[in-house]
């Protein structure tokens, strides 16, 4: 997600544009990018491989001057780990 001080111009146009879709009650909107990571059979999310991905996002998916960024697994319907 874009920091709260950068100025997010998707976000306001997704905002000026609920009124007209007969949407109200809603006061901001913040666009982002969401990126999953699938981990191969086998491997499960301990120190290291979060130290990895942790450092991937940080260097490539990630612009940190501008964007705040979290790490986090989530269990699938089907156990594995994303």
């Amino acid at each position: 997600m874009l920091k709260p001080e950068i100025l997010d111009p998707q976000g306001q146009a997704v905002l000026s544009a609920l009124p007209r879709l007969g949407v109200s009650g809603i006061v901001g909107v913040r666009q982002g990018k969401r990126f999953e990571l699938e981990l191969a059979d086998g491997v499960e999310p301990d120190g290291a491989v979060l130290a990895r991905v942790e450092h991937l996002a940080a260097t490539l998916l990630a612009n940190p001057v501008i964007e705040d960024y979290e790490v986090r697994v989530e269990r699938t319907a089907d156990s594995g780990a994303r």
